[in-house]
């Protein structure tokens, strides 16, 4: 089985351009691999897109367990970076004039996969589902077991009942 993790940084104060010009190194690699080249790597982009890539390997870890995933079967499979908003800054010049500086940032998203020997682990609607039906089936069951329960009571107390107006009759007809 296939498993696939996904983290997220959003709002990187680094260019899109940047970004992607480390990230396409590693794009494709063993996870491992990956961490080593970005820690010697020596652009700032190198210390976000290692930081992000471990907590996807711990996310597709923690989604499995290490029983079944070992950390040297993830590679990178995508690295995404988009732009986000950008911050407009003025600097004043002199004669009256304004430069503009824009302070760039971006998105990034690091996608890992890993093949794992576990059985697929029931997550969402489907197993909500059949959830619900067993803990309605347990329900059931055990109201079915106390109705019975009930119905031995209610007939014991007939019957005792039942003996005491026997009685009574009795003792009726002796009196007479």
């Amino acid at each position: 089985m296939i498993v696939r993790a996904v983290a997220k940084l959003r709002f990187a104060s680094i260019p899109a351009r940047k970004m992607r010009l480390v990230g396409d190194t590693v794009k494709g690699l063993p996870v491992e691999k990956a961490l080593n080249i970005l820690n010697f790597t020596e652009r700032i982009a190198a210390r976000h897109i290692a930081k992000t890539l471990k907590s996807a390997a711990a996310n597709a870890l923690s989604l499995q367990g290490t029983d079944h995933l070992r950390p040297e079967a993830l590679t990178v499979k995508n690295i995404t970076v988009d732009e986000a908003p950008t911050a407009k800054r003025i600097r004043f010049q002199s004669m009256g004039r304004v430069f503009r500086i824009r302070k760039r940032y971006c998105h990034l998203t690091v996608e890992v996969a890993g093949v794992t020997d576990a059985p697929p682990v029931r997550t969402g609607a489907k197993s909500k589902a059949k959830a619900d039906g067993e803990k309605e089936a347990k329900t059931e069951k055990s109201a079915k077991s106390i109705g019975a329960k009930e119905k031995a009571k209610s007939a014991d107390k007939k019957k005792s009942t039942a003996g005491g107006k026997k009685k009574d009759a009795a003792k009726s007809k002796d009196k007479e």
